[in-house]
């Protein structure tokens, strides 16, 4: 009798490059891997309540807070990526410079509404802009994206002029045009990581998933879908 699929759950950074790799992973070891992506507050509340699952894809923080939490196991985390911000407008629309830190806050106040996630990038954007002094002028034009609702969805629909999100989630979407990536002196890297369910049915399998993951051999997809291997 065939081994129940491995569950395995991420933030929705990462939806695409998983999906990906979960297909070669099976293509390779016949092991049927299922895939869930939402925002990801909402897949660690999820892993919190108790929900079973295999292996839980998140920031590397939140990743460490289930550790601790007793959630996931002690001692399972892989780092898998380093994913950056990049910013995207309608497709169409004028292209303003955002090739400096000076650039990136010029085209932020210039712009009639912005937006960004709930997640880590949104979180440092909040800063950023609070060390820049211009929260409080622009926080009436920002257009914070629902959690699992991309940014780049807003922006091809208008209600955003710019958004702000992880590449990986505005490289592919139709309707958007990406600038770039935040210049250096303002990037910020995400380290995205797995970890194993304390739940899980098959923690053999699940570090087995996981060492995939993470293997030299799977860089190249990372790179295609705007990460790096951590």
């Amino acid at each position: 009798m065939p081994s129940p699929p491995l569950k395995l759950l991420s933030s929705m950074a990462t939806r695409e490059l998983l999906v990906e790799l979960a297909a070669q992973y099976q293509r390779i070891t016949a092991c049927v891997v299922s895939t869930e992506a939402a925002g990801g507050v909402e897949v660690a509340k999820r892993v919190q309540a108790g929900e079973p699952v295999d292996v839980v894809v998140l920031s590397s923080t939140a990743i460490d807070k289930l550790i601790a939490e007793g959630r996931l196991s002690a001692g399972s985390r892989v780092d898998l990526v380093r994913s950056g911000v990049a910013i995207a407008v309608p497709a169409g629309a004028p292209r303003p410079d955002v090739t400096s830190e000076a650039a990136v806050r010029r085209a932020v106040l210039e712009a009639r509404t912005l937006s960004y996630s709930t997640g880590p990038s949104g979180v440092y954007l909040e800063k950023l802009f609070e060390r820049w002094g211009i929260r409080g002028e622009i926080k009436s034009r920002i257009v914070v994206a629902p959690p699992g609702v991309p940014v780049g969805s807003l922006v091809a629909e208008g209600k955003a002029q710019l958004g702000f999100q992880q590449l990986s989630e505005l490289k592919n979407l139709a309707g958007i045009e990406v600038l770039g990536p935040l210049p250096p002196e303002i990037q910020t890297i995400t380290v995205f990581s797995g970890g194993i369910g304390t739940a899980t049915r098959d923690a053999d399998a699940a570090r087995a998933l996981l060492s995939f993951l993470a293997s030299p051999g799977v860089a190249a997809a990372k790179q295609r879908h705007g990460m790096e291997a951590a």
